[in-house]
């Protein structure tokens, strides 16, 4: 006797769950600890949490939550706009990046065509193109970052994506600008060539690719950015994408209405103006990079220099340490998913997050 799961989409057997990282009451109910004694630095989220004046336009917003949003996001996108130089037209909001994801994939995406990733690449590339039905053409790193040489010439008549983190996750590594101006100016014009810049706000001379962008001359080059990173945001689920006005609205027809919520929408507008929280995050994670850099250091551990707000180590056994710290209250990522069992992903917290995130490692090495 037929059943339904005998008619589901061939793309989807076999096809990986993403394993985000765990839930602070998650782990504390399976260990029998009080949620308020357990750390999260996992999801490279923002440690000094959300704007203030994100928050205190939030409140105000979610007082008009019984009314539909701005389908369109009107004054989202010509804040944004104002503030990169760019037109409306240039941008798309997704409901976390990982929407922009799914719109390129959709359009561009057909059983048989094929996308050019890094290895260690961010698991969601891979995770849409293999649900339709494309391949991965993952090309071998070069000290865990990108070769975008060698992603050039993996290139082929099926190509139609090529994915780029910068930084990357889950490895920190940044690309160099000459390099990247080599892959603008080298991949063919009907493959579409995806930046992601989700922690682009951290570095401190990243590489400006907005003007091709406003130029128009560059119609196969998608930039994507995110407020859950740098602004903190990352519970409300809001990414963007910048790209040819005529790409951008190609996406606009598969996007579902009212996709970014009025809250997300009132928190967005106002984090774009709190410059103070911007720069105290960036002071913050700087200071946490170089403590976890020293630590490394003195115990003889190695880890990928990083330009994001997150730290890779070798460990030895990411998943033993990982439920090591997990055990001492500390939810860190471990990276078996990802290609890298020896290894383990820390995110920068606070001072002192930093400082417990380092005792509980230090035990579990031991």
């Amino acid at each position: 006797m037929s059943s339904i799961f005998g008619k589901l989409n061939p793309s989807v057997k076999g096809l990986p769950v993403y394993q985000p990282g765990r839930p602070i009451e998650e782990v504390a109910r399976e260990l029998g600890l009080d949620p308020s004694e357990v750390i999260k630095v996992a999801s490279n989220e923002n440690p000094l949490g959300p704007s203030p004046l994100a928050i205190e336009a939030m409140q105000v917003a979610v007082k008009q939550s019984h009314l539909y949003p701005d389908g369109n996001a009107f004054y989202l996108k010509n804040k944004l706009a104002e503030k990169l130089g760019i037109e409306s037209s240039n941008l798309i909001l997704g409901n976390g990046s990982n929407e922009i994801i799914e719109f390129v994939s959709h359009i561009l995406l057909r059983p048989g065509d094929n996308i050019v990733v890094s290895q260690y690449c961010f698991a969601i590339y891979p995770l849409v193109a293999m649900m339709m039905g494309a391949e991965v053409s993952s090309v071998p790193s070069v000290a865990y970052g990108h070769d975008l040489s060698a992603m050039l010439k993996a290139i082929t008549p099926s190509t139609r994506i090529v994915w780029v983190a910068n930084p990357n996750n889950p490895t920190g590594t940044l690309a160099s600008s000459d390099d990247v101006r080599v892959l603008v100016d080298k991949v063919p014009s009907d493959v579409l060539l995806v930046m992601d810049e989700a922690y682009y706000e951290f570095l401190d001379e990243p590489i400006d690719l907005l003007p091709l962008v406003k130029s128009g001359e560059m119609p196969n080059l998608l930039l994507m950015r995110t407020f859950s990173k740098i602004y903190g945001l990352a519970g409300l689920r809001i990414g963007y994408g910048i790209g040819h006005p005529n790409f951008i609205s190609a996406m606009e027809k598969i996007r579902q209405p009212f996709n970014i919520n009025s809250v997300a929408q009132a928190g967005a507008i106002a984090a774009l103006d709190d410059a103070a929280h911007l720069n105290a995050t960036r002071k913050s994670n700087a200071e946490g990079l170089r403590f976890f850099e020293s630590v490394c250091v003195e115990l003889g551990v190695e880890f990928v220099p990083s330009s994001a707000n997150f730290i890779l180590i070798k460990v030895a056994d990411g998943q033993r340490v990982f439920e090591s710290l997990q055990d001492h209250g500390v939810i860190a990522r471990p990276m078996g998913g990802y290609g890298l069992p020896e290894w383990i992903r820390l995110s920068i917290g606070t001072a002192a997050e930093n400082l417990r995130s380092v005792s509980a490692l230090k035990s579990a090495l031991i």
